[in-house]
């Protein structure tokens, strides 16, 4: 009996034991495939998801004005590609932290740079990827034009140069009516300058008004065509023209009172833009960078059309004076960067038409492969009779000889912090520009 007792309880374990290992096998067992094989089933590893990237665009322009209508465009189609647009300043202490963020290498994947001094430097920091492999891939001349080579830099390029670059004269076109002065020609001098803008002044506004970036065109463009050195090699910062030009705005400083003094606008931090819309300057030196304010009647309202001049020349006898423009907005991918193959595909994307939403800014696309028209179009949509047609045909969209500013960085700020000293009255004429020269020449030496 005991015996079978035994055998019995051995059977009801084997029993338990084996339903155990039936539930367990049932759970993990392969399911048959459509064919009904669950061995051809096991043989099929199941797919990983696609790796997310996520790539920090730079820029100076406020998102709002186009670069996040970029983003979103991009993000839409490219679902494991997300890119981030991240705003600086495109001052001193903006362009300081762009670049520490590109020499982190985790939060600066794409960036622009609005000058080749400040793109120098970024090359120089290895945080710049040399484009000259991928012309298979992408042909910047072809793409841009001859213009792009203006950013050339050691007869590469580290960057693409994505728009069409501008600067000019911003006229209140009621003004000049108010005050019998025609639109200017295209021949114009800083002489005609000051004439213009002592007849415009009145009680709170101002002949001109300058943006600190377009301070110096008109003395770049005096000697771009010549060279920054003369022919011995030694700096050509104690040029004639520069003393004439530099008197001159010195003059509608403190003699006219037709443009801010220079230590009063530093100081103040005047909005020009603001004050040019708001009817508080008759004229202003800028880009095209303020079309995205002129454009926004809702914050800027205004009852007068803009006309535009060009830069003006120092003087009548200048030949070969250049203008201000070529191409700009270079877009480059960090050398640091841990994902430099998907941002190139975007930096693609964005200089071949990714970046129309820029046009009501007035971010006109360089590329070939972007109408011209349909760019213009979006920039003035809407707004058309804000604007003196003729006189923005023949200067915004004009053919004018320009130049890009090949400086060193550390040049343009030693030759800034000398003509500062003279329109802060600390130093005479002559003495900032022996000082700028001498400067220069330190540097060439070097």
């Amino acid at each position: 009996m005991k015996r079978n007792k035994l055998l019995l309880t051995v059977l009801s374990l084997i029993m338990v034991m084996v339903l155990v290992a039936g539930c367990g096998g049932n759970n993990n067992a392969a399911k048959p495939s459509a064919t009904g094989s669950a061995q051809a089933s096991e043989s099929v590893a199941p797919s990983e998801p696609a790796k997310k990237i996520k790539l920090t665009f730079w820029g100076g322009v406020p998102a709002e004005a186009g670069p996040q209508a970029v983003a979103d465009s991009w993000n839409a189609e490219n679902p494991n590609v997300q890119v981030e647009y991240i705003r600086y300043v495109n001052d001193d202490a903006g362009n300081l932290k762009l670049d520490t963020a590109l020499l982190a290498g985790q939060d600066a994947d794409l960036y622009i740079s609005y000058t080749p001094s400040r793109l120098q430097k970024r090359i120089d920091a290895g945080v710049a990827v040399d484009l000259s492999a991928k012309t298979s891939d992408y042909n910047i001349d072809e793409q841009m034009g001859p213009d792009a080579k203006q950013w050339l830099i050691n007869d590469k390029y580290y960057g693409i140069p994505t728009k069409k670059n501008m600067a000019f004269i911003w006229l209140n076109k009621k003004m000049l009516d108010d005050a019998n002065l025609p639109i200017p020609p295209l021949d114009w001098t800083w002489s005609d300058v000051q004439e213009y803008a002592a007849k415009l002044k009145r009680e709170k506004v101002w002949g001109l008004l300058q943006h600190e970036a377009a301070f110096t065109s008109q003395f770049d463009g005096t000697i771009a065509a010549e060279g920054y050195t003369k022919a011995d090699g030694t700096s050509n910062f104690d040029n004639a023209y520069w003393k004439q030009g530099f008197q001159i705005l010195h003059d509608m400083m403190f003699k006219d009172k037709s443009t801010p003094e220079y230590g009063e606008q530093l100081t103040s931090k005047m909005p020009l833009d603001t004050m040019f819309l708001k009817g508080e300057a008759a004229m202003l030196t800028a880009g095209e960078f303020i079309f995205r304010n002129a454009n926004n009647l809702v914050d800027f309202p205004h009852d007068f059309q803009i006309a535009f001049a060009p830069i003006p020349k120092i003087s009548a006898d200048q030949t070969n004076f250049k203008y201000p423009g070529g191409l700009g907005d270079v877009l480059s991918v960090n050398a640091k960067s841990e994902n430099q193959e998907a941002a190139w595909e975007f930096a693609k994307w964005y200089a071949d038409g990714g970046m129309l939403p820029m046009a009501p800014g007035g971010r006109i696309p360089s590329s070939k492969s972007v109408d011209s028209a349909k760019a213009i179009d979006l920039l003035l949509k809407g707004v058309e009779d804000k604007y003196d047609r003729d006189s923005l045909n023949k200067v915004v969209f004009g053919q004018f000889e320009s130049f890009q500013l090949n400086v060193p960085q550390q040049v343009v700020d030693a030759r800034k912090e000398e003509y500062e000293k003279y329109f802060l009255n600390k130093q005479d004429i002559d003495t900032t520009l022996k000082n700028m020269a001498e400067r220069h020449n330190q540097h060439i030496k070097k």
